[in-house]
């Protein structure tokens, strides 16, 4: 999948492969659904707090005698029935945090991405410079790409002070690390700007793969690359050639015997 790369001025400066498995699956809404609930769930504080009866201050004396005045008996001016009285079942302060399995987040993150692929709101910048912060320069780049104006969210490679301080006084632009950006960002704007260095750290974090390659020690403490295998089911594979060497000596031993 390739797509081109723009330069600050909006001329084309070349082109870019574009993982399929990352921008080209068909979107998970139900996963990118639970992603975005998660992310503003957890966003919330959960300090609420209404005092009940017995935190409100005072009502230690009965209003009056219990009968004899005609009126409902009362025991405390801090009945929940009175104005200025406690709260009945009020919120109490407590986490609404939630969690979802990593493969569902990265699910939800490459579904985000290929809904605005097929949605043609994904563009593909240069890396960006500059001197010094100047958001006549940023807004200048996002005029000669057409989308002034639009809500957009730019992914970085890495943290750039410069970029970020030259773009965050535009309005309805937003500047990310490509690795810190939520499905809900993703989803969250018109337009994605995506440096070319951004696309490297986003397949990294992304791309699956079946095969994988795990540090491992060995019994002398240097480091060693080990190997996983993954059959069809998703199960690891072990290849232990130690244990197969021992049953072949188990087996020659019992041969000379």
């Amino acid at each position: 999948m390739k797509v081109d790369i723009l330069g600050k001025d909006g001329s084309k400066k070349g082109s870019i492969d574009l993982s399929p498995s990352v921008f080209g699956i068909e979107p998970n809404v139900a996963v990118m659904h639970q992603a975005v609930k998660m992310h503003l769930a957890n966003r919330r504080q959960g300090t609420h707090k209404a005092k009940e009866r017995s935190e409100v201050r005072g009502g230690g004396k009965k209003p009056w005698r219990q009968k004899g005045r005609g009126v409902a008996r009362a025991g405390t001016s801090r009945s929940p029935l009175w104005v200025g009285g406690g709260t009945i079942f009020g919120p109490r302060p407590h986490s609404y945090r939630q969690a979802m399995p990593k493969k569902m987040r990265r699910l939800a993150r490459r579904s985000a991405l290929s809904l605005k692929a097929q949605s043609s709101e994904v563009y593909i910048v240069e890396n960006l410079s500059f001197d010094q912060p100047k958001t006549g320069m940023f807004a200048s780049m996002l005029k000669a790409i057409n989308i002034s104006g639009k809500k957009t969210l730019l992914l970085t490679a890495t943290e750039n002070e410069t970029v970020l301080r030259s773009g965050r006084n535009i309005p309805n632009c937003f500047i990310l690390e490509a690795r810190n950006a939520s499905t809900y960002d993703l989803l969250n704007n018109q337009v994605l700007l995506i440096e070319e260095g951004a696309i490297e750290v986003l397949h990294g974090q992304l791309v699956e793969e079946g095969r994988e390659m795990v540090e491992a020690v060995d019994f002398d403490g240097a480091e060693v690359e080990e190997e996983l295998l993954f059959d069809e089911s998703g199960d690891d594979v072990e290849l232990d050639e130690a244990a197969d060497d021992d049953e072949t000596g188990t087996d020659d031993e019992e041969e000379k015997e």
